[in-house]
């Protein structure tokens, strides 16, 4: 709650929360779930073709994840209203884009953690079970703790996931030496032959995914519902974002480092990491290999809990907002905030029947060959949601659905249109590497 204070006359007003770092939790919360082991793989990989020269493209990208971050907590925030209520004031095209999105993604996406949450686990044990078996158990795991546990557990749990995978890097970074002097030159803007859509990729890639939709979901979940913490979210986004600027940078580091200067190539995809993991074994021991092998495993398994919660958190506040449309309750449905805040998404049937669409089906899509349509519908949808993120908080917070005093100013609507120019870009890249 926010502080008050007395007016004498028997009426409390509200005041702004101090920023504080007793309060940080939403972001570090956004930033373990958008960080996946194939972001960490496209840096290393970026790391590894161009050295450290791509350094100022890291820093950009966490600039553009801190100004997405805070226009959707911003919305939160400010109108008392979730991101998905703004969108479905926006038309029912939001409603049709989202459905479709929703269910494909949540079916992909499911088999695509778990295997990425076992990858690891095969690797520490070899002589254990297979990767799909790992993936159903991580996948069930994931199921019970968020079916079972609410915000406050979640976020814990979440916070101590990413202090395992930012050490684990960090480490892992001074062992390889970095070039300090190589590394503040890396921060001049250099555009080497061919490195254009490594450099988009490395601006827009890492920590960029549905879940920053969810970043407004968490911070109400965690209590906070109106403009009185807008200091306390603003703080709380950029110590996120920052730590996710470190981590990228230790990811150049080590591709600069270990692999650059050997011209050791990874494989693409989440697999890369088990290659740089045998990279570090020969170099280091078997010790920081396995160490490594547990950062991996954090990095995973915390994205994997991150969407199976805050996504199913989004779906069960599109299901109510349905259900209140048919039941006539208006275009301008307040305190939906704070139905969040309550806990009460967290208990319902949407939340876990999501929940069980997250888990259930994608356990089949494991042990079959993945269908050539739905991969293409994944890929479509997945590679436009950014941009439609980006353009539709540009167009709530600069309409009079947003409080005049929170609306976009000239820096956000600079920071939001770039963002949704890179994505577009990012989206025909993505659109055009699909197998049609």
């Amino acid at each position: 709650m926010a502080d008050t204070v007395d007016t004498g006359a028997g009426d409390t007003i509200s005041r702004p929360r101090k920023s504080s770092w007793t309060y940080i939790g939403p972001g570090i919360v956004v930033a373990a779930t958008g960080v996946g082991a194939g972001d960490l793989v496209a840096t290393l990989i970026a790391g590894s073709k161009f050295g450290y020269t791509l350094m100022w493209a890291a820093v950009i990208g966490c600039v553009v994840k801190i100004s997405l971050a805070e226009a959707a907590g911003r919305w939160h925030l400010a109108t008392g209203r979730t991101l998905f209520d703004g969108w479905r004031s926006l038309g029912s095209w939001t409603t049709a884009y989202f459905s479709v999105y929703v269910v494909v993604w949540g079916f992909v996406y499911g088999a695509t953690a778990m295997s990425s949450s076992a990858l690891p686990i095969v690797a520490l044990f070899p002589d254990g079970p297979g990767l799909r078996v790992w993936a159903v158990v991580t996948g069930l795991i994931g199921l019970v703790f968020v079916w079972f546990n609410q915000y406050a557990v979640f976020e814990k749990v979440m916070t101590a996931l990413i202090g395992i995978m930012f050490v684990v890097v960090m480490y892992v970074a001074i062992r390889v030496a970095p070039d300090l002097g190589a590394s503040f030159a890396g921060l001049a803007p250099v555009l080497p032959d061919g490195s254009l859509l490594y450099t988009l990729g490395l601006i827009g890639g890492v920590g960029g995914t549905i879940t920053m939709a969810a970043y407004g979901y968490w911070i109400n979940a965690k209590g906070w519902t109106n403009s009185t913490w807008m200091k306390v979210m603003r703080l709380d986004n950029r110590a996120a974002y920052i730590t996710t600027g470190l981590f990228v940078v230790a990811m150049l580091v080590i591709g600069a480092e270990l692999l650059h200067s050997t011209q050791i190539a990874l494989t693409s995809g989440d697999r890369g990491l088990i290659d740089l993991g045998t990279v570090l074994e020969d170099r280091f021991g078997a010790t920081t290999a396995k160490l490594f092998l547990v950062g991996f495993f954090a990095t995973s398994f915390s994205s994997l809990i991150g969407v199976w919660h805050g996504v199913s958190l989004m779906f069960a506040d599109f299901v109510e907002r349905m259900r209140k449309d048919r039941a006539g309750g208006g275009t301008e449905p307040a305190g939906m905030a704070e139905e969040v805040a309550t806990g009460s998404r967290e208990r319902s049937v949407p939340f876990r029947a999501y929940l069980l669409w997250l888990t259930f089906p994608p356990i089949a899509l494991l042990f079959l060959d993945e269908p050539f349509g739905l991969v293409v519908a994944y890929g479509v949808l997945g590679a436009f949601f950014m941009p439609f993120l980006a353009l539709t908080l540009i167009w709530l917070l600069n309409s009079e659905r947003t409080p005049a005093e929170w609306r976009n100013g000239a820096l956000s609507n600079v920071m939001l249109a770039a963002a949704g120019l890179l994505f577009v870009v990012l989206c025909v890249q993505q659109v055009q590497e699909i197998p049609w």
